[in-house]
């Protein structure tokens, strides 16, 4: 059950979304069909949460800006980093767990990318990637 929330947990933490709260119940004082109940809920939770994830609202713009700005494990040394090319302010600012946990976003997966850069976009649109974004299409 644990693997299932801790996973669920992941995914809306990279979405940038409230995480799901549990119903606050103590894995040692459940009978076992509530234990198989819950586990096969957080089941379902994290099979969602990994769909929704899987496709973030402007996947195609990303990767119209990816495929103009760099690999997604790019390090040129210019001080931007990863397919979106974000530079480390921006990765502290709307992904500071990741700079933590993985280091520089070339070190992210093209997900953990896209979503920092959608967390982004929430606040201040495609505004970060001027022109890129200007010849996709999105400013």
């Amino acid at each position: 059950m644990y693997g299932y929330q801790r996973a669920t947990w992941r995914w809306e933490r990279l979405m940038g979304v409230p995480r799901t709260p549990t119903e606050g119940r103590v894995l040692a004082e459940m009978s076992i069909p509530d234990v198989q109940s819950a586990v096969a809920l957080w089941r379902r939770r994290a099979a969602s949460a990994h769909r929704k994830a899987a496709r973030p609202p402007h996947l195609a713009g990303w990767l119209c800006i990816h495929r103009l700005e760099g690999s997604w494990s790019s390090n040129t040394g210019n001080g931007y980093y990863g397919g979106l090319q974000m530079n480390l302010g921006f990765q502290r600012t709307y992904a500071p767990w990741l700079v933590r946990r993985k280091g520089t976003a070339d070190r992210w997966t093209p997900l953990e990318q896209i979503w920092t850069a959608e967390k982004a976009a929430r606040s201040r649109g495609f505004y970060p990637w001027p022109n890129t974004a200007r010849y996709c299409g999105l400013l």
